[in-house]
């Protein structure tokens, strides 16, 4: 029997690369299929290709029979932004300062005209001072992968959610909006396309609090950090009902695919961007606010019904993208592609958290997880665990459960998440505590699993210069000197021999966008990554911008 297994993991992964292509790029021989994110949002892995009880998710456990599910993928932040800026990226957010949430209005696509920030926001940082909204400057190398897949000849498309923590750049895709669609590509481009599903995001608990329930909640599983009580019934029971809609809409998602004749030329990812809604979930730097589900079906089933347990982060999804695609990544990235021609061996050894400023709140820990055990040190232990935080409060059984902590009602596991201050240190056994609540740290038993991630946390810390240390009002201080967002410069025009022109921009890293032709003065923008051929008298439009910085005015040139 595992002889068998061994030789159909053999087979499969020998031929990765001897598949007829669905579609082809100019220049190379590669397969070229197409790409499909299915994003969600805030979930975990409370499905049932993860062993979810009380919840149905036929359409996602259909990608897991025919898919290859993996079992320890991990978002580097516990919140929406942070965790989407590391994505888009490849890089971990501490490094590129994008730690904090939410650094502006950068949600959803804003054009380079209509990109504004408030300088104050009523939010401050550990020294008291005014954090005033701002977009995140990564270093200069540092590009929205999207960019790679353009120049290599992917129709690359979002709908909708940016939220990287900087404002959307005009490379970074094709179509970005409520419209995006690979739908709309020339004939015989592959594409690569985001649809990000917002159903079960943590404001639907309370939108959608009327809503027939699509579960019953008395058979949900209760988690040990909460009291088992009607409201956290009836709000977990909500999390599981918006769970189950989308199931319905990943359905609706393969019927089309299906019935396009797409099924069978594209590759799919299903993914959430972190960890589930409610507390002690959402914003948490252990496993219950990192661990998600992660699923990816190949057009030919290839390792259809795999369990993976090598550790994956969210942080890895662009390079394997680009790895699939037949593009290597660069080797500035953070992330590690884990499938395709450049997957990295060998697999994470751990995966790394972060939590910092939270909207109104300000706080500092990091995590590291090992599959098994996770690892906390929290740089601010005066702070409770559990703080207050407008946003979250909307939802009626957090409302309930900080006014009976209040009170003195909750005891037990129930009580352990309202802790008045944290420990410093916090060490869980997630295979006989799957609910973090009882801490090890001071289990002598323990010592040696609890001084190896100590050590990989600080050498990990180290090595990326985590920016977590630096006040945030400092730290937008050094992105923006003077608190003036930067500018990137115009581009410049040169003719070159063959009737081709080149643009350039004296920001260094800055990528550039162009409009030719016809094509002037629509929304359409392309990608600049090779000189332009041109017709006498034919006019040019360019802007340039580098991640972070204001994007440059437009020039014009006529060749």
């Amino acid at each position: 029997m595992q002889v068998n297994r061994v030789l159909v993991l053999l087979f499969s992964v020998v031929s990765l690369f001897f598949l007829a292509p669905s579609e082809t790029i100019a220049g190379n021989s590669e397969p070229k299929y197409n790409i499909l994110w299915l994003s969600c949002e805030d979930i975990g892995p409370a499905i049932g290709a993860y062993g979810a009880k009380g919840v149905e998710t036929p359409n996602i456990d259909r990608l897991a029979r025919e898919g290859i599910t993996y079992a320890h993928a991990y978002s580097t932040v516990g919140v929406c932004a942070p965790s989407r800026s590391s994505i888009i990226t490849g890089m971990y957010p501490v490094r590129v300062g994008s730690h904090n949430m939410r650094t502006g209005p950068h949600w959803e696509y804003r054009s380079p005209d209509e990109e504004t920030y408030d300088t104050y926001q009523e939010v401050l940082d550990k020294t008291g001072r005014n954090v005033p909204q701002y977009s995140v400057v990564p270093p200069s190398e540092v590009k929205c992968f999207t960019e790679y897949l353009r120049a290599a000849g992917y129709y690359c498309t979002n709908n909708a959610k940016c939220d990287y923590q900087f404002n959307c750049p005009i490379t970074a895709w094709d179509e970005v909006g409520s419209n995006a669609h690979f739908d709309n590509r020339p004939q015989d481009m592959p594409f690569f396309a985001v649809f990000n599903n917002g159903v079960t995001h943590e404001s639907r608990i309370w939108k959608k609090a009327d809503d027939p329930m699509l579960v019953d909640p008395s058979e949900l599983e209760i988690p040990d950090y909460f009291p088992d009580i009607p409201v956290v019934r009836k709000d977990v029971g909500r999390k599981y009902s918006n769970i189950e809609e989308l199931d319905r809409d990943i359905g609706a998602w393969l019927e089309k695919l299906e019935a396009e004749g797409l099924l069978d030329k594209t590759i799919i990812f299903f993914w959430s961007d972190h960890g589930g809604p409610l507390l002690r979930q959402k914003r948490a730097v252990g496993n219950s606010g990192l661990q998600v589900p992660l699923i990816v079906r190949f057009p030919d089933k290839r390792m259809a019904g795999a369990v993976v347990k090598d550790i994956v982060s969210l942080m890895d999804l662009g390079p394997t993208v680009m790895s699939l695609a037949g593009i290597e990544p660069p080797e500035y990235m953070d992330g590690k592609a884990f499938l395709g021609k450049y997957k990295k061996t060998p697999p994470r050894k751990y995966a790394f958290g972060s939590a910092d400023r939270f909207d109104e709140h300000t706080d500092m820990s990091r995590s590291v997880i090992d599959g098994r055990y996770v690892y906390i040190r929290n740089f601010m232990p005066q702070l409770p665990l559990i703080y207050r935080l407008f946003y979250r409060e909307q939802i009626e059984m957090t409302r309930l459960l900080l006014e009976m902590n209040r009170k003195g009602q909750l005891s037990g596991d129930a009580a352990y998440i309202f802790m008045d201050s944290k420990p410093v240190e916090e060490l869980y056994d997630l295979k006989n505590d799957p609910d973090e609540v009882h801490n090890l740290a001071g289990n002598r038993e323990y010592q040696d699993k609890l001084e190896e991630l100590r050590a990989a946390l600080a050498a990990w810390q180290l090595e990326t210069g985590d920016k977590g240390f630096i006040p945030e009002h400092d730290l937008v201080n050094m992105m923006w000197p003077g608190f003036v967002q930067p500018g990137t410069a115009e581009v410049i025009f040169s003719k070159s021999e063959g009737g081709f022109c080149e643009l350039n921009s004296s920001t260094k890293g800055a990528s550039i966008a162009y409009q030719k032709g016809d094509d002037i003065g629509g929304k359409h923008w392309q990608l600049y990554s090779k000189p332009v051929k041109m017709e006498p008298g034919e006019k040019i439009n360019a802007r340039a911008v580098r991640l972070g910085y204001k994007t440059s005015e437009i020039t014009e040139f006529t060749y």
